[in-house]
């Protein structure tokens, strides 16, 4: 069975309010070329079709045209989707029955009555174990009084035992899941307040010859000596801190229990997304670094600044001034203070954490790692006092 793998499109991203509809949609005729050379028995896409719950008009089109353009590619070729954190499981399911008949299956949601919809046949082939984003504490109780904290575990290896009800043949299996592995890099990946939730690659079960991960945008193999596990990855980037190649990847099996062989397909950006420059430099330097940049070269540009005090109120304007007439897009202003050697050394804290500490505490923290020096007692004294305000307005 040849798969190709992808996830995390987060079709109608905008990157500090600009369009990118443009270099996505690149990106999906791209994908319909490689499908066309390679001819894939099939595609998943690992969640996170789209980037905001309610995708626009554009965003919608996009995906339906492109979907329809990829299956003219190879129509032999079965598509399977799944709903990532993104995505409205809801919204992706709505015309699922729709989809069937151009081979494409959606599954957005886990339903416990339904789980047959989570198995696909692929033909001849082999099967694809379609499971979406699912928060731990949301898994269907398959065995009565199973701990919930155990329902992961038990659902996944639920699947896979009736997969190999019906795999008699011994063909090739492949699991989709939407979630962090444990040992991942999450390098780029913007992390909610109190962390990411990690799974341990175990709690997935057994029975898989290939694990086609979505969630974390760094491409990557999970290493495990015994299972074959893969971050396809974001194929645009989705944030200036993923500064790594993006890609799409293709798999081969042979046959049940085969070593998956795995290559990969780099995906051409056509606006880059630029940290300029490469180290944080004194502002004065950086605008005239920036005469010499590109005019033809259609970037979104990150500026690197290095502050010793403070920063100027119309820096934002001179360095639009100094691009008015090039192709690239100013983003927004990285700044390192030179005396933030600290910053490096703060602790990371979880939700608990912070429940457990003071709210002036959890300030100190912030201006620390903000500004690069501790808080003084002047600032410290008017954070109280204005936290005393909202406290009394509470009573």
């Amino acid at each position: 069975m040849k798969i190709l793998h992808t996830s995390d499109w987060h079709l109608g991203h905008l990157l500090y309010n600009y369009d990118r509809s443009e270099e996505q949609q690149d990106f999906l005729c791209q994908l319909a070329r490689i499908v066309a050379q390679e001819q894939p028995d099939v595609m998943v896409v690992s969640g996170d079709v789209f980037h905001y719950s309610s995708p626009s008009a554009t965003a919608q089109r996009m995906y339906t045209e492109a979907i329809l353009d990829i299956h003219q590619a190879c129509p032999e070729m079965e598509i399977v989707l799944t709903a990532g954190n993104h995505d409205s499981s809801s919204k992706l399911e709505v015309d699922r029955k729709l989809w069937k008949h151009f081979s494409v299956h959606v599954v957005g949601k886990v339903e416990g009555a339904d789980l047959g919809k989570h198995i696909i046949p692929i033909k001849d082939k082999g099967f694809v174990v379609a499971v979406p984003h699912v928060y731990p504490q949301n898994f269907p109780l398959i065995e009565e009084n199973t701990p919930r904290e155990e329902r992961c575990c038990v659902f996944f290896q639920h699947l896979l035992n009736k997969v190999k009800e019906e795999n008699a043949a011994g063909l090739p299996v492949v699991l989709m899941a939407h979630l962090a592995i444990t040992g991942s890099d999450s390098t780029g990946h913007d992390e909610p307040i109190g962390g990411m939730d990690f799974t341990p690659i175990t709690a997935l079960g057994e029975g898989y010859d290939y694990l086609a991960l979505g969630h974390i945008h760094c491409p990557q193999d999970i290493k495990d000596n015994t299972r074959h596990a893969r971050y396809s990855g974001t194929p645009l980037p989705v944030s200036f801190d993923e500064q790594y190649p993006h890609s799409i990847t293709l798999v081969e099996i042979d046959k049940q229990g085969a070593t998956p062989v795995i290559r990969t397909v780099p995906i051409h950006n056509p606006k880059p997304l630029i940290i300029f420059p490469s180290k944080p430099t004194p502002f004065e330097e950086v605008l005239k670094e920036l005469e010499g940049f590109d005019s033809d070269l259609p970037a979104y540009l990150q500026i690197n600044v290095l502050v010793k005090d403070f920063l100027a109120p119309d820096c934002n304007e001179r360095i639009s001034q100094v691009l008015k007439d090039k192709r690239c897009r100013f983003c927004h202003i990285k700044m390192t203070w030179e005396q933030a050697t600290i910053c490096e050394q703060l602790p990371r804290l979880s939700l608990q954490e912070m429940k457990e500490i003071s709210p002036t505490e959890i300030a100190k923290l912030y201006y620390q790692e903000k500004f690069g020096k501790e808080m003084d007692d002047e600032l410290c004294t008017l954070f109280n006092e204005a936290l005393a305000l909202t406290q009394m307005d509470k009573l």
